[in-house]
């Protein structure tokens, strides 16, 4: 037997393996063009996300700042008392000023004898402190109802005022006083 022998391939076989190939190519073109339904997936546009909701008499905690000043702040229903620092409202705020800044939140949206306000205050000085307070009630009294918002947004209270001191620059005496300039 012969190298050539075994490595014959005749004209015959070659048709034969040519039909065959065409016989399997169009059932394997069915087989790729079969497609499945694909899942469906369910989305709905009207989706509504939840709000947070408070569980009544459960106390609101906030935070507010301003200048130097952090405050955080616990809503409590309660009569209206304040407690800031361990103090009552006229000890730790004796100006007038100051202490109708710290209501005005509540008096706008009319609850001023209804919630505790009992605060942590740090840093800063009367004024900051006074801001930060505020800030903190005011959002405070949008967690407890979303709709003292638009009322609040309208007289300002929930806007951070970012406003802080300039720092001073060296060869100045302050952050923008000049030493006195001589001509001669």
């Amino acid at each position: 037997m012969s190298a050539d022998e075994g490595l014959s391939v005749t004209d015959e076989t070659v048709e034969t393996i040519d039909t065959e190939a065409a016989a399997v190519e169009p059932a394997a073109v069915a087989v790729a063009t079969v497609e499945t339904p694909a899942p469906t997936v369910e989305t709905t546009a009207t989706a509504k996300v939840p709000t947070r909701s408070r569980r009544a008499g459960q106390p609101i905690q906030t935070v507010g700042r301003r200048k130097e000043a952090i405050v955080r702040v616990r809503l409590v229903p309660g009569t209206g008392k304040f407690l800031l620092n361990g103090r009552e409202l006229e000890n730790y705020f004796p100006s007038k000023v100051h202490q109708q800044s710290v209501k005005e939140p509540l008096v706008i949206v009319e609850k001023v004898d209804q919630f505790d306000v009992f605060a942590n205050l740090r840093g800063g000085g009367t004024t900051g402190q006074a801001g930060g307070l505020r800030l903190a009630i005011a959002r405070a009294l949008i967690e407890n109802d979303p709709d003292d918002r638009p009322a609040l947004k309208k007289a300002g209270f929930l806007t951070r005022d970012a406003r802080a001191t300039e720092r001073k620059k060296y060869g100045l005496k302050k952050a923008r006083k000049a030493p006195q300039y001589s001509k001669r």
